[in-house]
């Protein structure tokens, strides 16, 4: 699991840093608004934990402009800003859980367990689709009944996200702001064809088409 963890405070980025690492997570420390956006747009994250009072672009103002632009990645508010306006503008920005400082280092652990169970996160870099069907993002690898098929590492990044977002639709402009670095983005072709690539592996039944918004995958 890759977390973004924007805190301006020094000794609190180091601890809650370091104590992230310590349960396996890959963490990215960020000391400013401006430069977690830059860093949002550049790599892919399942996770935002977000201060609100940092230099330059404060957590809620990052938070709305990147839902406004379609990247939906789970995010935690961890603040001092604490009044009920402040929790309610909190989720109007748009983010899944708030944590009130000062907090005890189990709070975070069990916040973000729960937004692994709510987004599908898993620890295992094997994915069950079917019975019969396992993406192994590691390897780059779909098993299907017991056929090794390697796929390119943007075909497992699309198809893991899909799988993230069953059953709720996703649009091309979604998986290119939420998968491509920013400068990056692919033309909607290209990520046309990952999917057609996709659904020769694993079936159309996996990946439907939602004529006029985009994808959704069947689970």
């Amino acid at each position: 699991m890759k977390i973004l963890l924007m805190e301006d405070d020094l000794l609190l980025n180091e601890i809650i840093e370091e104590h992230l690492q310590s349960k396996g997570y890959d963490v990215v420390s960020a000391y400013s608004g401006d430069e977690a956006q830059d860093i949002v747009y550049s790599q892919t994250f399942d996770l935002l934990l977000l201060d609100v009072n940092v230099p330059n672009i404060n957590g809620f103002d990052l938070l709305e402009d990147l839902r406004d632009k379609d990247i939906k990645t789970a995010a935690i508010f961890i603040t001092s800003a604490n009044m009920m306006d402040d929790i309610e503008k909190g989720f109007k920005s748009g983010c899944d859980d708030y944590i009130k400082k000062p907090f005890e280092l189990k709070e975070l652990d069990l916040r973000i367990e729960n937004i692994k169970r709510l987004y599908n996160i898993s620890p295992s870099s094997h994915i069950q689709i079917a019975d019969n069907i396992l993406l192994d993002k590691d390897n780059l690898l779909i098993n299907k009944n017991n056929e090794r098929i390697h796929i390119a590492q943007k075909e497992c990044d699309v198809l893991a996200y899909l799988i993230k977002n069953k059953n709720k639709p996703v649009s091309i402009d979604e998986l290119s702001l939420n998968i491509w670095a920013y400068e990056e983005a692919p033309i909607a072709s290209t990520i046309r064809t990952y999917i057609k690539n996709l659904r020769k592996i694993i079936g159309d039944e996996y990946i439907l088409n939602i004529r006029g918004v985009g994808y959704r995958f069947n689970s």
